[in-house]
């Protein structure tokens, strides 16, 4: 005779949670995964970091990618490369501009420059245009017909002899440019050509980003067919790069990771139960929690983050518990079909309990100014629900009276009881132990938590270095420091612009910076091209002081009527706005600098190039009077805003134990047996904390969340012990649950600690220990002489 589910039942519940499984799937088959850290920047920014948030996730620097051509047979070849390779992305269409030091696809915009050079010019001014001005102008000019410039400057002389057109070029050469060889841009120090792009995709468009980065490989690859051994090889870095990377490696890892674990757990539970049906219904909690966790979050985010994916592993650990607790703990029944029900009423009140802990502690994530750090809170609390329904529900149609084979837990139960009865006598011990870490953590104070956001990052350090070495070989500016132009309007943006050019101009004559690139040397605002318009005297005034001007020079006065005739037509030039530059060959420069903001209003970039004399203070002060102007210093955002993200994540943390204190309270109603309950969850994250400062580990906000899960696993091991110490005698069962729950969690974490991705491995070093202290020190707390030999069922 059985008294199991009906067989109607067990058909409903069983196609309701197949329908719920295919929904979450369904869901997580059209989600966008990402896996730039801009997601752990705070929701609600400040105005100098809501600046940087932009950079980051869409700036000029988000979207530059830095090319080598390296090696090959000689300098030529390269060149040749590096030609081939340009062409070949411009015309693709992914690139915003691809510069490589080739001139020759520049003659439009060199057109362009010419024909409005009046409008262009920072030295076209009424004093321009005098006598002395004229004669100052031109004896430069013709002092360049002798230099290597001479070839340029010749063919201009009659239609400019000012020399406006080489003052232009000058403003546009960046301040540290590479140096060219046979016609494109070289490293100075290695055997390497040069190429610098721009994506046109949004630096936070991954997908975009990584059609971008292949595209490249593609190309060169076509391109250096049939070179042999003697073809160069590619270097490419830049933030699509590493967001590509990024993305990638962590979704490698976290399927590693999913994959390692889920073989080592199955090999451990195949060992304790014997039975591989045992073992597949285990794991469905698993699968179940897993795929709610990672829809709940597409569902309330619009996408997830690679680290959330990753996270997904840290669950296995935990969730794997609840089948656990429910496959050993519901045998033994007297009457066949009816474990589930004892399992209900003796064992469920105690897993429901630590569960709902667990939600109050990751709740608190929720509130979270970090979007990333809201994302884990989503995925744990849906995961860890969705994983408890399904054992509480789904498993007593599959198992009713839990897992029929024996296999190792008898030893386990064996070894466990053995250790519950041994650790009471350590308690001492431990607690020495917890006097000793509060110490060393008082002793060290926040110098243990020195970790930064920048820890967060799975990018290789070999990669750093290529950057480094590729931004060192191009002149690009390092982006330490920011300074931002935002006002309502474009015109705004480009005077005040206009005014912080002026000022940084002091900067660079007293050599702190060695130069600066500004959308205004392209765009000068409609004010200032009118001020240099209105400067250009009429034909008859112009000839006069023309003719006076060249008085004693080797120049006759007719030669330079085309230059008469070009100022008089520059004098009835309207201004030209951004709409005239953005589909022409200019159009990517002033893009790169200068753009419409996402939530309205205008910004102009202005990129620095320091020298070891910079002060980011003088610059601030230099620029304090523009109150449209900003300067941002990265390191000292970032720092701020890690400072900011740890403070509100143990806020956060704190009102997550204090909400599991609270809920522990109610349902005990006993202080006695809080203070049992909590004691060895405080002391196994005092524990692991004093450990990690004992190893001098530099702790970050991931080890918070880590904290986090210890409270989460441990509660459920300290629970049960409260409640073995209710009934006064532990069952073998009960004891071979725990301690096989342990098992799987410490193994599953400690296969996270040893993953690459430092974001995972931060966890997986804290919990692992952290789990098997709580199991101990549960045990070690528990009241002498009420754990007895186990009783077996």
């Amino acid at each position: 005779m059985t008294a199991g589910p009906t067989r109607a039942r067990r058909i409903a519940v069983l196609l309701l949670w197949l329908a719920v499984v295919l929904a979450g799937a369904g869901i997580i088959s059209r989600t966008q995964f990402s896996g730039d850290l801009s997601a752990f920047l705070p929701a609600s920014p400040d105005a100098r970091q809501r600046v940087l948030i932009e950079q980051v996730q869409s700036g000029v620097a988000s979207r530059t990618l830095m090319l080598g051509v390296e090696g090959g047979r000689d300098a030529a070849q390269r060149a040749e490369v590096s030609r081939a390779l340009g062409k070949a992305m411009r015309a693709s269409g992914l690139y915003e501009q691809v510069q490589n030091g080739d001139t020759s696809e520049l003659q439009e915009a060199g057109t362009f420059v010419f024909d409005h050079r009046y409008q262009l010019s920072p030295e076209v001014n009424p004093a321009r245009f005098t006598v002395d001005g004229l004669r100052d102008a031109i004896y430069d000019t013709l002092s360049l017909l002798g230099t290597p410039a001479g070839n340029i400057v010749k063919p201009l002389l009659e239609r400019d002899p000012t020399g406006e057109t080489q003052r232009i070029a000058e403003g546009l050469i960046p301040a540290s440019s590479p140096r060219s060889e046979e016609g494109v841009w070289a490293s100075r120090s290695a055997p390497r050509a040069m190429l610098l792009a721009t994506t046109r995709a949004s630096g936070s468009d991954i997908d975009a980003q990584g059609a971008a980065v292949a595209r490249v490989q593609t190309e060169f690859d076509r391109i250096t067919q049939g070179m042999g051994a003697d073809a160069p090889r590619l270097l490419l870095s830049g933030t699509p790069v590493f967001s590509v990377q990024s993305r990638d490696k962590i979704k490698g890892e976290a399927v590693h990771l999913a994959v390692v674990g889920a073989l080592v757990m199955g090999c451990l539970l195949l060992l304790a139960f014997a039975s591989p049906r045992a073992l597949v219904i285990a794991l469905l909690p698993v699968l179940t929690g897993v795929v709610a966790g990672t829809a709940a979050v597409a569902l309330v985010f619009g996408s997830v983050h690679g680290l959330t994916m990753g996270f997904g592993s840290t669950l296995i650990g935990e969730t794997v518990d609840y089948a656990i607790y429910y496959l050993i703990q519901a045998r033994g029944a007297a009457v066949a079909g009816t474990g589930w029900q004892r399992w209900r009423d003796q064992n469920w009140p105690t897993v429901r309990l630590g569960l709902l802990t667990s939600v109050c502690g990751f709740a608190a994530l929720l509130f979270s100014g970090f979007p990333g750090l809201a994302q884990l809170g989503v995925f744990s609390i849906a995961g860890l629900v969705a994983a408890a329904l399904a054992t509480r529900h789904g498993l007593p149609m599959l198992a009713p009276d839990g897992a029929t084979g024996i296999g190792m837990r008898r030893h386990m139960a064996r070894l466990a009881g053995g250790i519950v009865m041994a650790m009471p006598r350590l308690r001492w011990a431990f607690a020495a132990l917890a006097i000793g870490a509060v110490g060393v953590l008082a002793w060290q104070g926040g110098e243990l938590w020195r970790a930064s956001l920048s820890d967060m990052s799975p990018i290789s350090k070999a990669s750093q270095t290529l950057d480094a070495q590729l931004r060192s070989d191009i002149g690009a500016s390092d982006g330490g420091t920011l300074v931002v132009v935002q006002a309502a309007d474009a015109q705004s943006v480009l005077r005040a612009a206009e005014a912080a050019g002026h000022r940084l101009d002091a900067l660079v004559e007293n050599g702190q910076l060695s130069g600066y690139d500004t959308v205004t040397r392209m765009l000068p605002s409609v004010a200032t091209q009118q001020a240099r318009i209105a400067s250009l005297p009429d034909v008859a005034t112009l000839r006069a002081r023309l003719g006076q001007a060249i008085n004693g020079m080797p120049l006759q006065p007719a030669r330079f009527e085309p230059f008469i005739a070009a100022v008089d037509a520059a004098r009835t030039q309207a201004p030209f706005t951004r709409e005239a530059l953005i589909d022409g060959p200019l159009g990517p420069v002033v893009n790169a600098l200068f753009y419409e903001r996402p939530g309205g209003g205008w910004s102009a970039l202005i990129s620095l190039h320091t020298t070891e004399r910079f002060d980011t203070g003088q610059l601030a002060a230099a620029l304090a009077p523009l109150p449209e102007v900003q300067v941002v210093d990265i390191g000292r955002e970032l720092g701020s805003l890690y400072t900011r993200y740890l403070h509100d994540a143990f806020v956060q943390v704190m009102l997550g134990a204090l909400a599991v204190v609270v809920l522990l309270g109610i349902y005990l109603r006993s202080l006695r047996r809080l203070v049992a309950v909590c004691q060895p969850l405080l002391l196994a994250v005092v524990l692991t904390l004093g450990g990690m400062a004992v190893l001098n580990v530099p702790l970050g906000i991931l080890h918070l969340v880590g904290l986090l899960l210890i409270v989460a696993v441990g509660s459920n091991y300290a629970l049960f012990f409260d409640q073995l110490q209710q009934t006064g005698r532990a069952d073998e069962d009960t004891l071979a649950s725990l301690m096989l729950a342990n098992l799987t969690t410490v193994v599953s974490f400690g296969l996270i600690a040893i993953s690459d991705i430092p974001a995972l491995s931060s966890i997986g070093r804290i919990v692992a220990p952290g789990a098997l202290l709580a199991l101990l020190l549960s045990a070690a707390f528990t009241r002498s002489g009420v754990m007895r030999a186990p009783a077996k069922n």
